[in-house]
């Protein structure tokens, strides 16, 4: 089996057995959802599953990454980010586009495992 850096649109008790297995395996937890009122996706990275907690270096190049998204939905005539929070534990994005999801959800779990 490999491990899922991340996943998506899926049902609870998958979202429960990946949580299990990012503690199992000390990998942070990423889930990605549709959000149905504007059709991009939010995103959460939550990190009590590993040992690792985001720097405050990790804090600006995640909000580096949100303003490149918000340039790229502007860009697209698509709706921007509905918003984001950003704690040592815990993140979400509120409106990551469907083309930019896999390269953004691959970006945050590269960042947990370059420490």
């Amino acid at each position: 089996m490999t491990f899922k850096k991340y996943l998506g649109d899926s049902k609870m008790f998958e979202y429960d057995k990946h949580y299990r297995d990012c503690q199992q395996f000390n990998k942070p937890f990423i889930k990605a959802k549709i959000n149905p009122q504007h059709g991009n996706y939010f995103v959460q990275i939550d990190l009590m599953p590993c040992n690792y907690k985001f720097s405050k270096n990790d804090e600006v190049q995640l909000e580096k990454m949100v303003n490149h998204e918000n340039n790229y939905l502007k860009s697209s005539s698509e709706p921007k980010l509905q918003g984001f929070s950003i704690t040592s534990e815990l993140a979400w994005f509120d409106g990551i586009s469907t083309k930019n999801l896999d390269s953004f959800c691959n970006t945050l779990y590269d960042m947990t495992q370059n420490s």
